[in-house]
């Protein structure tokens, strides 16, 4: 086993990670980090640096093996230095320096997206990182976050994400006027999903009326989304509750409009049907 070269709780190195726990170092550094085997794997091309303790080096040498090939630094730690730069109870024992990855919201429009997933008013991190998940699971061509939304690079949102981030652009700081404004252009149309929607899920669904370019906005956790950024979607939609649950949380809501357009998007004269031009 490799014996550890950052021993102390001094070191700068530590106490430069330990500081992007704080949003402020984070977007002044533009740095971040990502904890545990999956997220530093999938960050392999935004890695800076990564740390490592004996046991978890030895336990994800893929993971090492393909940093020092790429020729980024991994350093061996001690398991009290990596629980120090942790921002978990029980770290995972491997964690990756990233450079911030977002992307002008410019690249995403000019892409052509046939799916978004707008994040307008979402304060709690972990589904920030949830909702983007699901996100790419179902196949969307980007993820905005408004600047009324929680951080990106907070270490939950991170870690809810489970390597997501690492896949599709992700816009961040947008006025959410300006996100609608440049979608529409675009050709894309406007969802709001909101239980108190006039729409239904499934009439949209059987009128055949989600083929086409898709974002979503997805609002507040506790309080939805507020009147004035329903108006400026083209439609207001709930998902239908047949059983007799009050409602569902942001992240579930989020995967059923999300998979509902991935579906309807994908059948026979759908954007992205086989048979679509």
């Amino acid at each position: 086993m490799v014996a550890p070269e950052l021993t102390s709780l001094r070191s700068p190195r530590v106490i430069a990670a330990r500081r992007l726990a704080k949003r402020s170092f984070r977007g002044k550094e533009r740095r971040f980090l990502a904890e545990g085997p999956q997220a530093v794997r999938e960050a392999a091309t935004h890695l800076i640096e990564v740390y490592a303790t004996p046991e978890a080096a030895e336990r994800h040498a893929d993971i090492v093996a393909a940093a020092q090939t790429a020729g980024v630094p991994v350093f061996i730690a001690t398991d009290e230095v990596v629980a120090a730069m942790s921002d978990t109870v029980t770290p995972q024992g491997i964690l990756g320096l990233c450079r911030f990855l977002d992307s002008p919201l410019d690249e995403i429009i000019a892409a052509r997206p046939r799916l978004v997933a707008v994040l307008a008013h979402v304060r709690d991190p972990g589904n920030a990182g949830t909702v983007l998940r699901c996100a790419d699971a179902a196949g969307a061509d980007a993820v905005i976050l408004t600047d009324a939304s929680v951080d990106l690079y907070n270490p939950k949102s991170v870690r809810a994400s489970v390597g997501s981030l690492f896949h599709l652009p992700v816009a961040v700081g947008v006025p959410v006027e300006e996100a609608v404004r440049r979608l529409r252009g675009a050709g894309v149309r406007l969802l709001a999903a909101d239980g108190a929607g006039r729409r239904d899920l499934d009439a949209e669904l059987d009128e055949g009326s989600m083929g086409g370019p898709t974002a979503w906005i997805f609002g507040n956790e506790a309080w939805g989304l507020p009147e004035e950024t329903r108006a400026l979607a083209d439609e207001v939609v709930r998902v239908p509750i047949h059983g007799k649950a009050e409602s569902l949380n942001l992240a579930t809501a989020a995967a059923v409009c999300l998979y509902a357009s991935a579906r309807a998007q994908r059948a026979p004269g759908g954007c992205r049907s086989v048979t679509s031009s």
